[in-house]
């Protein structure tokens, strides 16, 4: 399949374009809006949806993320090399991709229930927020949708196209600035638009909650302790020296 112009917009410029924004968005949002990076926690408003919604999201979306590195960064040949047949990937593929975007999906509605049926949760919900969560279940449904639409092309005997050979290929040619077309432009029409849904949650990423995926507490790892001390009575005094945080 020969590549039109768009194409070459869509699979050849967009991805850089997206690249851009969030890279300097990210930037832009540490620099200028430190105290916004944060979740806006909500658990003080309701917690019982909360403790059961937020682990079955995050544990599925782990493993989507852990899958989609997998699929698209390790060649089709690597696995060969290993001794891991086609037909042993697909099936690994397909049933750890359904179990996890079945528990995302799960995760996200329920999350999604309680935004919306519980007032002061509904009433800290922005804008943003429900662009963030609309574009983010499109990428959940639209990823779980081309996965067992994929399936069910190979159990019937019908025309399957192997991301592995398409979207894999694109995906890496994009970091050595050589942007394989081509290979994009092939993949089903499917894949496409669950590409497209992604490269715009990408495109949000730096501007709403879901920055905080790229915070890590690691300077809890390395703070001083806490002293905490009863209101009781006031304990005797110690004639040892005082010893500041680690040290």
């Amino acid at each position: 399949m020969t590549p039109t112009s768009l194409d070459y917009l869509a699979w050849g410029a967009l991805p850089y374009v997206v690249l851009a924004v969030l890279v300097g968005g990210t930037v832009w949002r540490y620099r200028y809006d430190r105290f916004g990076w944060t979740t806006r926690s909500s658990q003080l408003y309701e917690s019982r949806l909360l403790r059961i919604a937020s682990p079955v999201f995050h544990f599925g979306l782990l493993v989507v993320i852990v899958g989609h590195a997998v699929g698209l960064l390790i060649p089709e040949s690597w696995t060969h090399a290993v001794g891991l047949s086609d037909e042993a990937y697909h099936v690994l593929a397909l049933s750890m991709g359904v179990i996890a975007g079945i528990a995302t999906l799960g995760g996200i509605a329920l999350l999604i229930y309680r935004r919306r049926t519980t007032g002061p949760v509904f009433s800290a919900t922005t804008v943003n927020d429900k662009t963030m969560y609309l574009v983010l279940t499109a990428a959940i449904v639209s990823g779980l949708a081309v996965t067992l639409l994929s399936a069910y092309s190979g159990f019937t005997g019908g025309v399957e196209v192997d991301y592995r050979q398409t979207v894999s290929v694109w995906f890496r040619s994009i970091w050595v600035l050589q942007p394989d077309v081509a290979a994009m432009s092939a993949a089903s029409t499917g894949f496409k638009i669950h590409v497209l849904i992604g490269l715009g949650l990408f495109s949000l990423f730096p501007f709403s909650r879901l920055v905080h995926a790229f915070s890590a507490p690691v300077g809890y790892l390395f703070r001083p302790y806490i002293v905490y001390r009863s209101r009781g009575r006031e304990p005797a005094r110690s004639t040892r020296p005082v010893r500041r945080g680690w040290s």
